[in-house]
């Protein structure tokens, strides 16, 4: 069972919004579609800004089900044509406002002393800052999948674990990382958050089941294990020194299971340490997004007024499975952290996967088409250097990105039953204006009935797995009636 918690000052919104379903006699959640509900939005109780969402970017090579790191060079933006970049870039990423970027990963070049990481192959770096200035992200969410070989015990970049904590390593391996953040900068790069280690926990495995998940086989790529010891020993010298270099800098921890365990508990332990953790990030690969509800007390216990946010989502062939439609799973999960959570920002996995990827229905929000000759090729009309979306994720995720604006601040919305199909989410964008998203993920039409907008004139646009922006006119009035139809969302913004 969850332990009980006191909710966090910035949470009584949630404990309103529970008041008001009893009192009208509703109950708390209600599993069920219903042909309508009541919600009031309050203008006057802001939450938490939205900062806007991110992606992850494949700018170097992995093996088909994540098994190993080919020499061979196949990456995004890399493959694609000059024009085909562009349009990745303005039709794709425009909107987005960080681009995770995995060190030792999918940039994992080294120096001579393995001891830098630097561009693999030419015009990496020069890729990468073109996507930043042309898409118009903020920057690069910068985090290890493991560092430089020389800091390993076996000085290699798949698995294993740093070869020491003692002061003179710590200093010496730290200034190391802050290298790799220079050289960064020195091709242009903006810096706009850092993490030390994707998923610390990993261990991986080689299993020889032959009826094994093929996304389980021999995945020897980038990762470093750390105890949350040696974790917060690393953090503490290193988050200062990273402070220092970007004063603005957002550095968040641990990028596996936010602030409920045992690496923010080892980092609570250490209250200079702690200030230098600005939010507390999850993976939740896949999972249903009533988790965001149901499980809300565990993704935030341990915050304590931090942010919390998940940085990696998609969906692995097993999970699809347990998931009636990933499309409208994907967008009520967004919507749901920003909701239960307070989230300010959501990330998906891969912006584009290569075609050779098996992985990519569930990864990637669109594919691209190495040039060569392929054995495997999951979409075997599309030409080489160009690129395509995958409606399945993209649609959930291309209605917030057109339509919500970076630093919008949730606004409180009062429900009469707080569903599980259904889903509100309220923004005003610095400029003042109004936008509300709508989900439904039920099997009938559902009817939002608004009121607390103040008459506003919004203007509505439909997003299903199908078609996107869709045009449906405009509503206005003191009090307005939106009905949903199923396995959609709607957004309607004050022009």
């Amino acid at each position: 069972m969850l332990r009980k918690r006191r909710l966090l000052r910035g949470d009584t919104w949630f404990a309103k919004a529970f008041a008001f379903a009893l009192a009208l006699g509703a109950g708390c959640v209600s599993a069920n579609s219903q042909s309508g509900g009541n919600y009031r939005i309050h203008l006057d109780q802001p939450q938490q800004v939205i900062k806007g969402l991110g992606f992850e970017i494949q700018s170097d090579s992995i093996g088909s089900g994540n098994a190993g790191m080919p020499d061979a060079v196949i990456a995004v933006p890399h493959d694609l044509t000059p024009n085909e970049k562009i349009r990745f870039y303005k039709q794709m990423l425009h909107g987005f406002r960080y681009s995770r970027l995995a060190m030792g990963l999918y940039l994992r070049g080294i120096d001579v002393e393995k001891k830098h990481i630097i561009a693999r192959y030419p015009r990496q770096m020069d890729d990468l800052r073109e996507m930043q200035k042309v898409s118009g992200i903020e920057g690069f969410d910068v985090e290890y999948w493991s560092p430089a070989p020389y800091w390993k015990k076996d000085t290699t970049y798949v698995g294993g674990t740093i070869r020491a904590t003692d002061p003179d390593f710590l200093g010496a391996f730290s200034n190391a990382m802050i290298d790799d953040l220079r050289y960064l900068q020195n091709h242009g790069l903006r810096v706009a958050q850092w993490g030390l280690q994707n998923e610390p926990v990993i261990t991986l495995k080689r299993p020889s089941d032959a009826n094994r998940n093929p996304l389980d086989a021999a995945q020897s790529y980038s990762s470093c294990q750390y105890s949350p010891e040696d974790y917060a020993a690393v953090l503490r010298v290193t988050a200062p020194k990273v402070r220092d270099l970007l004063p603005n800098v957002q550095i968040h921890a641990p990028s596996w299971d936010g602030p409920a365990g045992k690496f923010a508990a080892e980092i609570r332990k250490d209250p200079e340490l702690l200030k230098n953790i600005d939010a507390w990030t999850w993976h939740q690969i896949g999972h249903n997004s009533n988790d965001q509800i149901d499980l809300r007390a565990h993704y935030m216990d341990g915050a304590d007024g931090k942010p919390v946010y998940q940085n990696e989502f998609e969906y692995q062939p097993w999970d699809i499975k347990k998931i009636d439609s990933p499309f409208m799973n994907t967008g009520q999960a967004l919507m749901n952290w920003m909701v239960f959570e307070n989230s300010p920002t959501w990330f998906w996995l891969h912006a584009l996967k290569p075609v050779t990827n098996l992985e990519a229905a569930g990864y990637s929000l669109g594919y691209w088409r190495p040039i060569g000759d392929l054995k495997e090729n999951l979409r075997p009309n599309l030409q080489a250097g160009r690129w395509e979306f995958n409606p399945q994720n993209w649609n959930a995720v291309a209605g917030f990105l057109r339509y919500m604006p970076w630093d919008s601040t949730r606004l409180t919305v009062e429900e009469s039953k707080v569903q599980y199909d259904q889903r509100i989410l309220v923004w005003r964008s610095q400029q003042g204006k109004l936008g509300i998203a709508l989900s439904n993920r039920g099997k009938d039409a559902y009817t939002f009935h608004l009121s607390g907008a103040q008459a506003a004139r919004l203007t509505g646009h439909r997003y299903t797995v199908q078609r996107l922006d869709i045009p449906l006119g405009r509503k206005s009035g003191e009090e307005v009636a939106i009905t949903v139809p199923p396995q959609s969302f709607e957004f309607w913004i004050v022009r």
